[in-house]
């Protein structure tokens, strides 16, 4: 199935029973989230919010919700596109297997972008900025936001779609010091390409000219979160993914997509930020308020009978999962081409993304002595050095040799396999003062933090537990240790008030410990709820490695530094408490989470 525009692919999803339409007029101002929360957590349809209170526009949110969806809504394309990149991973298939690759070249035709000649239906109407659906997810959010954006900008010195940069960063539509309807938010982070773009525009005499498209095709909001090579654009994967050429128009000097539902045009206001935010980010917290980018408004064209597609971030898993999902379908081919010696790499969605990297090596350095990391080390440094993966805080990486049947995806056996053979005193590795994701705040400062890297090859060390040895006892203030996986205690520790006491406090917690053989426990977590943080393998991925910072809450039990390299002889203990710094987690609103239940009971 081949797309003409969002409204098509939302007809094509009720027209097989995925659309849930919702005729009551609803509330932009967080109860159209909540709704979107709630149908997603039960596996539930896409919505169609035929009245949204304040705007004149229909909205659309969970059309990506489930992976079965998602699949659905590319199954025209996405064969053909796997094809593609499997040429590209090794063109010499084509010779080998013709018949599977035949179709390659005419997908590769959809990826060259097409100037319209015949008009342009983005350009059917225009309204304004507080007329658009003013989504607000969640209670300390700073205003409405877009937070499924195509932000797509020029190369100063090539301005053509084959250079441009189209990028998902998030827009704040209202609230702070934005000059209503003259002024918008512009968020984006470390390892972009809209910034290469604005670095260049500030050394020019010359407007920062930027377009933002809203709906638009289903493979176009995935095309601009796809973490394509820098200098490929983003706009010949749209055109792949779709089966059908990008469309664009160009007006006032403004770049458009002509099937995009709407387009806001602006410039990039140069050395001018405002304050952005909060917002309730992807991690499971609010990012905080920090100065950005303003874009000075210039027109908002829409087509007609448009759609506001819109998402709702949070803690994961959201609808945002489905993206990691397909990325991960597509990519998987070139993972080893990008990652020399790399079998398997995965982000864990549960855990934010960033903050924690799950992986696989091979090991062919030494074949003939004994078995420890070596290139799998190697491996480590490359993924620690490359564009989004550069952002991952704990890389916990394998080498495949010990078990040619491990998977990445399957967290809780990879955990167990990595804790069964790690040996502590050698295989931490950590990286101090460096950056981290932008979004994540268990770090010294603002895109400041620490990274390690844990690797293990070799024959099994221990055999994990899940029962504690006779006659454990916690220190004062210290209780309810529960397993959360074999091998991986729980503790519920003091609340986390400054750094020097809670430094004691697991200081002494490792020193207490010291009586007993803890040597199937390889990992202790110290946690504001040890029930909770073992009640699931997401909770515990959530809450270990989005809190912790490696250089400043790793301990361990007997400890040692020798030669700059930090080890321990017993368990690991990683503080995985709240600390002040960090910002709020994302808690509803009670009151609109009750009406919208009690509205989806009456509904559904």
């Amino acid at each position: 199935m081949r797309y003409n525009s969002l409204r098509h692919a939302v007809e094509d999803l009720k027209r097989h029973n995925m659309l849930l339409e919702i005729e009551q007029e609803v509330d932009p101002n967080l109860e159209i989230a909540e709704i979107t929360r709630q149908v997603f957590d039960q596996q539930g349809p896409a919505i169609l919010f035929k009245k949204v209170k304040g705007s004149p526009f229909q909205a659309v949110s969970n059309i990506y919700g489930t992976f079965e969806r998602t699949a659905f809504l590319f199954r025209g394309t996405l064969e053909n596109v796997k094809r593609v990149i499997e040429l590209k991973r090794d063109p010499m298939t084509f010779l080998k297997n013709p018949g599977r690759y035949w179709k390659a070249p005419l997908t590769a035709l959809t990826a060259l972008p097409m100037q319209s000649r015949l008009g342009s239906p983005v350009t059917w109407g225009e309204t304004t900025i507080d007329q658009l659906p003013q989504v607000k997810s969640w209670p300390m959010d700073g205003g409405a936001f877009i937070t499924l954006p195509q932000v797509y900008t020029e190369d100063p010195d090539n301005p053509t779609p084959m250079n441009g940069n189209l990028g998902m960063y998030r827009i704040q539509l209202s609230g702070n010091e934005y000059v209503p309807n003259q002024e918008i938010g512009l968020h984006y982070q470390l390892h972009r390409g809209i910034g290469v773009h604005h670095t260049r525009y500030n050394q020019l005499n010359k407007p920062f000219l930027c377009s933002i498209f809203v709906g638009g095709l289903p493979s176009h909001a995935f095309s601009a979160i796809m973490p394509l090579p820098e200098g490929l654009s983003e706009l010949t994967f749209a055109g792949m993914m779709a089966g059908k050429r990008f469309r664009y128009t160009r007006r006032d000097g403004y770049f458009l997509s002509s099937d995009a539902d709407f387009v806001i045009t602006g410039e990039i206001l140069k050395n001018t930020k405002k304050p952005e935010g909060p917002f309730g980010d992807h991690l499971g917290y609010y990012s905080l308020t920090h100065d950005f980018p303003v874009m000075k408004v210039h027109k908002v064209f829409h087509r007609k009978n448009p759609l506001w597609h819109f998402s709702v971030v949070g803690r994961p898993p959201q609808e945002d999962s489905s993206f990691g999902w397909l990325i991960h379908q597509l990519v998987a081919p070139l993972t080893s081409q990008e990652f020399p010696g790399v079998k398997e790499i995965h982000a864990v969605d549960a855990a934010g993304v960033h903050p924690l990297l799950l992986a696989i090596g091979h090991e062919r350095y030494m074949p003939f002595r004994e078995r420890r990391p070596e290139e799998i080390l190697t491996i480590a440094n490359r993924i620690i050095g490359s564009g989004q993966t550069s952002l991952a805080k704990f890389l916990v990486i394998a080498a495949s040799d010990d078990n040619p049947n491990l998977d990445t995806h399957d967290i809780g056996h990879f955990f167990q396999h990595v804790l069964e053979r790690i040996d502590l005193t050698r295989d931490l590795h950590f990286y101090t003062r460096t950056t981290i994701d932008t979004l994540d705040y268990s770090g010294s400062g603002w895109n400041e933090g620490s990274k390690v890297v844990m690797a293990c090859r070799g024959d099994k060390l221990r055999t994990l537990a899940t029962t504690l040895p006779e006659g454990f006892s916690l220190p004062t203030g210290m209780s309810n240790p529960v397993f959360a996986r074999p091998g991986i205690l729980a503790i519920k520790a003091p609340a986390y008030k400054v750094v020097s006491e809670a430094r004691t406090q697991a200081e002494e917690l490792c020193q207490h410990l010291e009586r007993f053989d803890l040597n199937g426990v390889p990992m202790i977590l110290l946690t504001d709820d040890s029930d909770f943080t073992a009640a699931s393998i997401n909770n515990f991925v959530w809450v270990t490695f989005t809190r912790a910072n490696p250089s400043h809450d790793i301990f361990g039990v007997r400890s040692f530094t020798e030669n700059k390299h930090w080890g321990c002889r017993g368990p690991l203990v990683i503080d995985a408490r709240k600390k002040p710094h960090h910002a709020p987690e994302l808690i509803p609103d009670a009151d609109v989470q009750q009406k919208v239940k009690k509205m989806l009971e009456d509904m559904i």
